[in-house]
């Protein structure tokens, strides 16, 4: 009221921030995010829809997505329910799907067309063996715990040193499957033209 906002403003549009993270200039730094990491910037994407604004927004923090080949997932046992739907997205898009044997069981078991790959802990030949012989273009790695969080450092480690774009969230895996199915084309908007359109 003393502001004088009288009602909520609901845009047309999507916004996605990203923040910025220069993992690539620190060697044998864990890439994963914990409270204490900050940013060297921020970026934000604005489409018609969250995939276009996700797209966009991972193309202003330098990040590409992949938009075929191999992707590695494996998940933690809270985000199980949800992997099936990002498989199938995926292979709807035209990758290869990789799994470890848990997660593999259950994108198996939805009919859906997986091969299996071992742990980093479960010998050779593994994940981090597939990332730096290029096999993989997109990883999907979720972790619970601090033992979990150590064995799969070697993952995350790789990946950013390979290129490999790496999530550690189910939440990213579903919004990059969005964003891959906007496309390659992306319209540029101004913010004056977008604060217009608040207006009008």
């Amino acid at each position: 009221k003393e502001l004088n906002f009288t009602k909520e403003i609901i845009p047309n549009f999507y916004s996605v921030k990203e923040a910025v993270f220069p993992f690539a200039k620190f060697p044998g730094v864990d890439p994963i995010l914990g409270p204490e990491m900050k940013s060297t910037g921020e970026v934000m994407g604005v489409g018609d829809t969250f995939g276009e604004a996700f797209a966009k927004a991972q193309m202003g923090a330098s990040e590409v997505l992949p938009t075929g080949g191999t992707a590695f997932i494996s998940v933690r046992d809270d985000d199980k329910p949800l992997v099936e739907a990002v498989a199938r997205d995926l292979i709807n898009l035209g990758f290869e799907i990789f799994a470890t044997a848990g997660t593999a069981k259950l994108i198996e078991a939805a009919g859906l067309k997986v091969r299996r790959v071992n742990k980093v802990t479960e010998g050779r030949p593994h994940v981090v063996d597939m990332i730096k012989n290029d096999e993989v273009t997109l990883i999907i790695n979720t972790t619970e715990g601090r033992q979990s969080i150590a064995d799969s450092y070697s993952i995350r480690r790789n990946a950013l040193q390979h290129k490999i774009y790496c999530t550690t969230t189910i939440a990213a895996g579903e919004a990059i499957c969005e964003a891959l199915k906007f496309g390659p084309e992306k319209t540029v908007r101004r913010l004056q033209d977008l604060h217009a359109g608040l207006k009008a």
